[in-house]
């Protein structure tokens, strides 16, 4: 099924993907129904990311975290349970092989709607846990709009609902609440082209560079990186709202690797009561050049969320 507007055209291989595209650029494609190994944890994710003139912001399946797919909603520990992929991290022993990795499954598109310039997915899928078990209803949207040729942006909303439906309190974590220091990743996570290592990290007020991990002040955060293949270079830009249990913290790094997270349990876990839910939210602006410290100002202060 093909549908276009004068800006859109979605193309759904069902089962599969929805791809997103603008002219003759697919600038997103949302994957649901790939069959990836248990051990990368299987779930939906957004890869190849593109600019308006076909620059890949975005990495699939790097040699060095197999379980690294462009972007997607993650988590890394989760009541003793892995649904970020790979081994998972052990205080004193460091990141050890567990036959402990959940996945998520996609239930249903509730809405695939295509309206003028905009295309919104409503999806719903559970996380289940490696023994089988049902532990989280997740229900999200995502939201492609924001398509400025003459700026050369383009924009994702990505808003989730988690419920706990285990029949008992989740503790939602990341390696630093267990004793990891600063990798306090978990959440919704941008692996970046091999490409963009190196690129500058840029926050509101200033502020900026690798000692942005572990900090919260800033609302958004941006990442610009030399393209390869496409000539000049892309600017990454991410919002994100507050969390229904407080604000984010910045997992961030542009080496050995390109990745930006807005983790909401980096330095402290989320206890779910069974029953209760978790609500996160996020734009992602990518952008078709490298821009300065005053564009993204200028730009965040007229698109946040």
């Amino acid at each position: 099924m093909t549908t276009s507007t004068s800006r859109l055209t979605v193309t759904h291989e069902h089962g599969l993907r929805i791809g997103v595209a603008v002219g003759a650029v697919e600038i997103a494609a949302y994957v649901y129904g790939e069959d990836i190994p248990a051990f990368e944890s299987s779930k939906p994710y957004l890869h190849p990311v593109r600019t308006l003139s076909g620059a890949l912001v975005s990495a699939y399946r790097p040699h060095d975290h197999r379980w690294h797919k462009g972007l997607q909603m993650t988590w890394s520990h989760v009541s003793g349970q892995n649904f970020w992929g790979g081994n998972t991290y052990v205080h004193g022993q460091g990141y050890t092989p567990k036959d402990n990795v959940g996945a998520m499954r996609h239930d249903a598109f509730d809405v695939v709607d295509l309206t003028g310039d905009e295309l919104t997915l409503s999806e719903r899928l559970t996380w289940v846990a490696s023994t089988g078990e049902e532990w989280v209803s997740e229900h999200r949207r995502l939201r492609f709009h924001g398509v400025d040729p003459g700026r050369g942006t383009w924009m994702l909303d990505f808003a989730t609902e988690l419920t706990n439906i285990r029949g008992e309190a989740l503790e939602l974590g990341s390696p630093t609440t267990h004793g990891r220091d600063n990798a306090g990743y978990t959440g919704f996570f941008w692996r970046g082209p091999r490409g963009f290592t190196g690129g500058e990290i840029i926050t509101a007020d200033g502020g900026g560079g690798p000692e942005t991990m572990g900090t919260s002040a800033s609302p958004w955060l941006a990442y610009t990186g030399k393209n390869d293949e496409v000539d000049g270079g892309a600017t990454v830009l991410v919002f994100a709202g507050s969390t229904s249990r407080g604000e984010n913290t910045w997992f961030v790094r542009n080496d050995p690797f390109p990745a930006i997270n807005p983790s909401p349990a980096f330095h402290e876990e989320i206890t779910l009561a069974d029953g209760d839910s978790l609500a996160l939210e996020h734009r992602v602006v990518v952008a078709d050049r490298i821009w300065t410290r005053e564009d993204i100002e200028g730009f965040a202060a007229g698109h946040a969320l």
